[in-house]
């Protein structure tokens, strides 16, 4: 019987995983065994996840859970978005990008969005038809958001908008995208602000290549560009302008836990696949798990992973509780990603030649890992706001 990635460590669950966040782990892990993963190589070919696998999503629930009712979603918080994003894990189809549509770009609009763009945009995220993405990066601005030089100019009721992203998750598919941009360059960070683009409703929009990466092949990563692109100035996110680097901090948190749970999941599949490999492959009439240095390894991996679960837990908790901080959620961010790499490494090295060969899952979580500790800022940059706190 095959080890369960959800229970290789053998913990209890805390209490925001119970009752009805368990049942909705349940349904996600079936939703992607069953919708996802059989044509999982074909996303990977594709590089990109259909439409339709993202409104079957929609309709199981599994877009927006952490959005009120009230605007078409489940009521739920981030425990919920976690369990959904464990389930992806857990299944191996980490490159389809529910998660930072729902817990990522949807509670943008929540939190700073009118009452008007609550009701017209969150229902349609809610159900697939629109697919949401957030454009930060440039290609001289990564990690530092100040350094944005994309500008959007006030033209009576528009603005317009030039400039151009890039490393964008999500960037063929979506149809709504927040895109940070300078109102008024100079006033630096406080002059930066959110403003949504509908990109079936706008001219001077364009779709550069979907960028070919090393791993999360299924998920379309793409460059945006913007050539005097008008949209409506009632779609600026929050009261005035100059907003947008507050919103974007105080977000912030939620995005690295995010990757954190990320983290955690492929680190208990690469466990729970590499025990079941070593106790049926054989080296010298033995099985690999009957050799010592295989015990010990697999003994200090399911250690580390364990203090990584008990970690991660403690922030979820603290999360929905409104007590994450941004150092506490760094720490996540860095330390879970940091691990992730070290145990899909590890585990990798115990497959032997087997683990080098794509058909073999490890191989595919070695490469979909990497860019754990280069997203939501890199692992570095991490490190420097934590040891600003110091």
């Amino acid at each position: 019987m095959a080890t369960n990635p959800a229970e290789v460590l053998s913990l209890p669950k805390p209490a925001w995983a119970a009752d009805e966040v368990g049942m909705l782990y349940d349904m996600a892990h079936r939703f992607m065994s069953e919708e996802i993963a059989p044509r999982y190589d074909e996303f990977e070919k594709n590089e990109m996840v259909d439409r339709e696998s993202w409104r079957k999503a929609g309709a199981a629930g599994l877009l927006c859970a952490s959005m009120p009712e009230e605007y078409g979603g489940s009521g739920g918080t981030f425990a919920h978005e976690s369990a959904i994003i464990e389930a992806i894990g857990h299944v191996g189809v980490d490159g389809f990008g529910i998660g930072l549509h729902n817990s990522i770009v949807a509670p943008y609009v929540l939190h700073y969005g009118s009452e008007e763009q609550k009701k017209k945009w969150l229902p349609k995220l809610a159900t697939g038809e629109l697919i949401g993405a957030i454009a930060m990066t440039e290609p001289g601005a990564g990690s530092d958001l100040q350094g944005v030089k994309t500008r959007a100019q006030k033209d009576g009721n528009q603005y317009k908008i030039n400039g151009s992203k890039t490393f964008i998750t999500n960037g063929q598919l979506a149809n709504f995208i927040i895109v940070v941009t300078k109102t008024d360059p100079e006033k630096g960070a406080k002059g930066t602000s959110l403003i949504v683009v509908e990109t079936d409703e706008v001219e001077g929009f364009e779709r550069g290549r979907n960028l070919d990466k090393i791993g999360l092949k299924a998920n379309d990563t793409s460059e945006l560009f913007f050539n005097d692109m008008r949209v409506p100035t009632s779609n600026l996110l929050g009261h005035e302008e100059g907003q947008g680097f507050v919103q974007l901090m105080q977000q912030l948190p939620q995005e690295r836990l995010q990757i954190g749970t990320g983290a955690i999941a492929m680190i208990e599949r690469a466990l729970a696949l590499t025990i079941d490999y070593v106790k049926e492959r054989k080296a010298f009439g033995k099985a690999i798990i009957d050799f010592q240095n295989t015990q010990f390894k697999l003994a200090e991996l399911k250690t580390e992973a364990t203090i990584g679960r008990v970690f991660y837990n403690d922030c979820v908790t603290r999360h929905i509780a409104g007590g994450l901080d941004p150092v506490t959620a760094s720490m996540a961010k860095y330390w879970l990603s940091d691990l992730q790499g070290k145990v899909v490494d590890e585990c990798l090295q115990l497959h032997g030649g087997y683990g080098y060969m794509n058909e073999y899952p490890i191989a595919r979580m070695f490469r979909d890992a990497r860019v754990q500790r280069i997203y939501g800022g890199t692992n570095e940059i991490m490190k420097l706001l934590i040891g600003r706190s110091l």
